[in-house]
């Protein structure tokens, strides 16, 4: 059975709907609403596993290439091709139209009060909605205390200093290897 046989045109529609709204929420990028896919993908449905879905957001972005990547990954994990192109449309067509539809507006309109405040708000939303990405991507990491050390130091390091995150990765790397982690 393949994995579009699974779900109905119901399920197909509720799935690019959930993905259409997310694309509007999606202030910091797709990854910011993680959370919300979790839950929907994950406790609502049952699509995905929770490891599965940590596992595909890291593949993802261990990937090059855009962020919303890990979108087209999780698609295929419940659906195949027609999964991946399922979200990826899903999260893609409504914040790529209202870009368009908005982007000359607020360009002349940047001045005004208005515009500076609502830009000046979405700055905390954004820094919330990833801090909930990261805690619930962590929350594997939360039950073994190496894990645990290395993530919060990490996260310590890249915001105090200006070190190379790839040498936070080769760390974790190292540690991983020695078990440590």
């Amino acid at each position: 059975m393949s994995p579009t046989a699974a779900l109905g045109w119901a399920d197909w529609a509720a799935l690019i709907l959930h993905f259409m709204m997310l694309s509007l929420l999606s202030i910091g990028g797709a990854i910011a609403t993680a959370p919300e896919m979790h839950r929907y993908l994950v406790r609502e449905h049952g699509y995905l596993g929770s490891a599965d879905f940590s596992q595909a957001v890291a593949l993802a972005q261990a990937a090059p290439g855009p962020n919303v990547l890990f979108v087209a990954v999780l698609g295929w994990q419940i659906g195949g091709a027609a999964g991946a192109a399922a979200t990826m449309a899903g999260i893609l067509l409504p914040s790529s139209v209202l870009t368009l539809a908005l982007g000359h507006w607020s360009s002349r309109q940047r001045d005004s009060r208005e515009v500076r405040a609502f830009i000046s708000g979405l700055a905390p939303l954004t820094v919330a909605l990833l801090l909930s990405t990261g805690w619930l991507l962590g929350e594997p990491a939360q039950a073994h205390r190496g894990t645990l050390a290395l993530f919060i130091g990490s996260a310590i390091v890249a915001w105090r200093t200006r070190i190379n995150p790839l040498w936070l990765v080769a760390v974790g790397a190292a540690a991983g290897a020695l078990g440590l982690a």
